[in-house]
């Protein structure tokens, strides 16, 4: 019989064992298999070989490198990993009431803005710009009406753009909303006439004219307990021709309408005082898209 079948192998050795486990829960005994003795195993049995060092240095070589190629990809320089950062807005993909354009004006005349861009966004912004101008009080002072229609009309047509409008803001007409011949407001009363562009929309276009449509919300009025005209809000659409003079858009012709005319809010409707301060508080915009 040979030592390893002994019952109780091993049990006076360091690490021995004084019982087989299996056989103390009821199962077989372990066979141990005698191997040929040689070699440097002075036992002669086979024993696993320990593991070499430099196998697991290259395994976390492997892992590192693996940590470090997922992190640059992750980066992925900025724009593909990080949506909000270096990457450009699709303007194709832009809703209908989202501001969009690619430059703003250059500049401004006084109130009245000047140099917009040859493309149909200059002229769409020029639209805007000129419907607010035409749409101010300062079109009811003949001085300043004057100094208007020269700055947005085409060369050829400022006459015929002047006559028309001074025929539109007639003495008669300025009495009857109870301003002073100059246009300003009587003492004790603001005037106010501002339009709101809403949006534009281009019915042609061209390299040198275009024809844009401007939806604008408008108050006009006079504050003051004695004012027989009050502040109103009112909707319409102011519409233009445009010429590209070779430096800028001006109009050739313009007219109005209507609408469209959303529902009334149910807002509560602010004193005529506090309208007064808003429009001395607030002032209006240059709209370049």
């Amino acid at each position: 019989m040979s030592q390893g079948d002994e019952r109780g192998y091993g049990g006076s050795e360091p690490g021995g064992r004084s019982d087989d486990a299996y056989s103390t829960l009821g199962g077989t005994r372990q066979t141990r298999t005698r191997m040929h003795r040689g070699g440097e195993d002075p036992d002669g049995y086979g024993r696993r070989p320990a593991r070499n060092s430099r196998s697991l240095i290259m395994i976390v070589g492997v892992v590192v490198l693996l940590i470090a190629a997922i992190a640059f990809a992750n980066q992925g320089g900025g724009s593909d990993g990080d949506p909000g950062k270096d990457k450009k807005p699709d303007a194709a993909g832009a809703g209908p009431t989202t501001p969009t354009g690619t430059k703003p004006v250059q500049g401004r005349n006084g109130t009245i803005a000047f140099g917009f861009a040859h493309d149909e966004q200059g002229a769409q912004s020029a639209a805007a710009n000129y419907a607010a101008v035409l749409g101010s009080d300062g079109m009811f002072n003949a001085d300043k009406r004057s100094n208007i229609v020269r700055s947005i009309a085409d060369a050829s047509k400022v006459n015929e753009l002047q006559a028309g409008f001074d025929a539109d803001y007639s003495d008669q007409f300025i009495a009857g909303l109870g301003l002073n011949a100059d246009g300003s407001a009587p003492t004790g009363s603001t005037f106010v006439n501002r339009t709101l562009p809403a949006g534009t929309k281009t019915k042609s276009y061209s390299n040198t004219t275009a024809q844009v449509d401007v939806w604008c919300s408008g108050l006009f009025g006079l504050t003051g307990d004695k004012s027989t005209k009050p502040v109103t809000n009112g909707w319409f659409t102011v519409s233009m021709t445009l010429k590209w003079d070779g430096t800028d858009w001006k109009i050739l012709e313009t007219g109005q309408t209507e609408g469209p005319t959303p529902v009334t809010g149910d807002n509560p409707v602010s004193g005529s005082d506090e309208i007064a301060d808003a429009v001395n508080e607030f002032g209006g915009f240059t709209y370049a898209r």
